[in-house]
């Protein structure tokens, strides 16, 4: 079977995953990395579990079972966000036209394609080409990475309209790595693990090394939160860092929730993630507020 039939058929019954949070390194762990190598060399062709299973010589069975205790994912959704990532970056980097980009990232059908990718991220691959989508991107992959300029978030926050607010709150005890420089940082609940559209609720301070975040008018629900941080020049090896937490936080009416969140170098392991705080016809239209100098605060 193949990998984009498992996760397709997952995202159409509206499948989420449970939170499930990736473990330490194990002697397993070269062979995820030999699989998450072969999906990022040939995630444009119809690769099988089989494929990577016997790339790493193991059972398809017990392949599934070492990847997702690795990465927190099956192996299905991890080829998924590989391809939706690449497909996003296409559209905003190159003029290739969309049928070019749907070839290039493993797909057959611009029809198919276009109606997953508009179910997953909340708008059109068209719609994904407009200039703020892009200067709104919040992007983590080895390859490439973006955090929107302070001036971007300003600016998005003029005048949008918050089209749905929640009553919790959110305290984020943001802690960087070591050796770090001051950094950016944007902490955002999603709805998924792997997120593919914008977050229910964002806020972020600038200029930071350790610092607690509040987010508030946080909708009610059970949301992923995740950091994103970058660096101006310090003495580790990466310039952006990133924070996750194992499951997920329930939020509650007026419930107030505080955290501590460890951001950390980006790992092999990590998905691919591209969202943007751009509002599209499908998300709630995001507003940023900057209350003083140097702290940033918006809902969506």
């Amino acid at each position: 079977m193949q990998l984009r039939t498992v996760a397709t058929a997952a995202n159409e019954k509206g499948v989420t995953e449970p939170g499930r949070h990736p473990e330490p390194a194990s002697p397993l762990q070269p062979a995820v990395l030999q699989a998450i190598s072969a999906m990022h060399a040939r995630y444009f062709d119809p690769i099988t579990l089989s494929d990577l299973a016997q790339e790493v010589f193991v059972s398809p069975f017990h392949f599934s079972r070492i990847f997702a205790k690795a990465t927190g994912v099956t192996p299905g959704r991890y080829l998924t966000a590989i391809r939706l990532f690449e497909a996003k970056r296409l559209l905003l980097t190159t003029s290739l036209t969309v049928s070019d980009i749907v070839c290039s990232v493993g797909y057959s059908s611009v029809g198919t394609f276009t109606s997953r990718f508009t179910r997953a991220v909340g708008m059109t691959p068209t719609q994904y080409r407009d200039p703020e989508v892009g200067e709104l991107l919040v992007a983590m992959a080895p390859h490439f990475q973006r955090l929107p300029t302070l001036e971007a978030l300003h600016s998005a926050g003029m005048g949008s309209p918050t089209m749905r607010t929640g009553t919790g709150t959110i305290s984020v005890r943001v802690e960087t790595p070591r050796g770090a420089g001051p950094a950016t940082v944007l902490i955002g609940l999603f709805a998924e693990s792997i997120p593919q559209c914008g977050p229910v609720a964002f806020g972020g301070r600038a200029n930071v090394l350790s610092a607690d975040i509040e987010i508030q008018n946080v909708p009610e629900g059970r949301w992923t939160v995740i950091g994103v941080a970058e660096h101006a020049a310090g003495t580790a090896a990466s310039s952006f860092s990133m924070g996750t937490l194992p499951g997920r936080v329930d939020i509650t009416r007026y419930g107030m929730v505080h955290l501590r969140m460890p951001m950390r170098a980006p790992l092999p392991t990590d998905a691919p993630m591209a969202i943007t705080l751009a509002g599209g016809p499908s998300s709630a239209g995001n507003r940023m507020v900057a209350p003083s100098p140097g702290y940033l605060r918006a809902v969506a």
